[in-house]
């Protein structure tokens, strides 16, 4: 009879993404298990106890570790139990397997969100100290110069003496009044997101009129409870749960293990009233991306849009190259693209029945367009991004 394995979750799960790791794990628990679970000491108890906690957690003989990086890791690592880690601060726990973030394709869909809303100015705010939060301000940056613009970063105040909050929110809300307007911005989190929300109100500044923000993680809670509601990227956390507990099953049953990195994907941006806004100042032609949006789920052509307008279908042509340096198609296609991405990541739908659904007369068309916009078919899509 096969012993029930015994596994300790360091995992916070009070945000969306600890409670996504949890899912997948619980998961993977159910399918190929059971498993024994023992979870990190609520927040009300005493800070230490943890460490009290992991020292009974020895005594039951517990068989692998899945963590979110903790403030000591050596002291768990030093178990010489099997481990998954995810980091934040560092780029990596060394010695262990690690769960990282793509933050090259958060960044990247961030400024091209951003982009797609006409934004000719940007700007980020994350935590200097951490690596994650650099990193993904490094790859928006990135994006945001190859398409030929500026970012402005928010800089930490360096003694950490002033880092609490009643100090920094006078010297965020002094640096959003310093940036170009308007301004589209990135922030490495939700959390983040609120916190320039807040600065926003305190320096006078309209959201998203004047400063439009994206942030990570698409935790529903805090996206909703701001004022306004913030957009941000979708984090499959779930998947990587999932595969963080198939390699720890691995590990614990002695098996060699070649590929030691998970990696979260960003599946696809979750668009809320913080960047429902269009930086374009022709009115015809702010009028009929809305027109797109509206009806990307239509297999509407580019003279419904003209129409929309009151425009003729070369005069809507001339003003999109001219503003926007794209098509009316190009423009049609890229939402309708974004609509069967996010279907695919968050559903279990056929890609035939997400082609019927979107309005194509054949999978065989919509999988062109798809391959054509995103750079893979529909099913390879699913397969790195989608549910497990």
């Amino acid at each position: 009879m096969r012993r029930i394995p015994k596994v300790i979750l360091l995992i916070e799960p009070s945000r969306a993404y600890g409670r996504g790791l949890l899912r997948g794990i619980v998961k993977y628990s159910r399918l190929h298990g059971p498993w024994i679970f023992y979870r990190k000491p609520p927040y009300y108890r005493k800070p230490g106890e943890w460490v009290k906690a992991l020292s009974h957690w020895k005594r039951l003989d517990a068989d692998g570790i899945i963590m979110v990086e903790q403030e000591n890791p050596e002291e768990i690592i030093s178990t010489d139990l099997p481990i998954i880690a995810s980091p934040y601060i560092e780029e990596r726990i060394p010695g262990v397997p690690n769960i990282v973030g793509d933050t090259a394709r958060m960044g990247k869909m961030a400024a091209e969100h951003l982009l797609e809303r006409g934004f000719r100015h940007f700007a980020y705010c994350g935590f200097e100290d951490m690596f994650g939060a650099r990193s993904r301000g490094e790859y928006f940056h990135k994006s945001v110069a190859e398409a030929g613009f500026k970012t402005y970063f928010y800089k930490q105040p360096k003694p950490r003496a002033r880092r609490s909050w009643e100090n920094e929110q006078v010297l965020m809300a002094d640096w959003l009044k310093s940036l170009p307007k308007p301004v589209g911005l990135m922030a490495c989190t939700d959390d983040r997101s609120q916190d320039v929300v807040e600065a926003c109100k305190l320096a006078g500044l309209h959201v998203p009129e004047q400063v439009a923000i994206i942030g990570v993680d698409n935790d529903e809670l805090v996206c909703e409870l701001s004022n306004p509601p913030l957009s941000s990227i979708a984090l499959n956390a779930e998947r990587a749960g999932y595969d963080a507990a198939e390699l720890l099953d691995k590990l614990m049953q002695g098996k060699k293990i070649t590929n030691q990195t998970i990696t979260v994907q960003p599946t696809h941006i979750v668009t809320r009233q913080s960047t429902d806004i269009l930086a374009v100042d022709d009115i015809e032609v702010a009028e009929a991306l809305r027109f797109i949006r509206r009806h990307a789920k239509e297999p509407i052509q580019v003279i419904n849009v003209a129409d929309s307008v009151a425009l003729s279908r070369r005069a809507l042509q001339q003003r999109f190259r001219r503003i926007l340096n794209r098509t009316v198609f190009d423009e049609i296609r890229h939402a309708r693209m974004e609509q069967a991405a996010r279907m695919l990541a968050e559903t279990n739908l056929s890609v035939s029945q997400i082609a019927q659904d979107l309005g194509y007369s054949g999978v065989e068309k919509m999988s062109r367009s798809f391959r054509r916009e995103v750079g893979m078919s529909p099913l390879a899509y699913r397969k790195r991004y989608g549910i497990k």
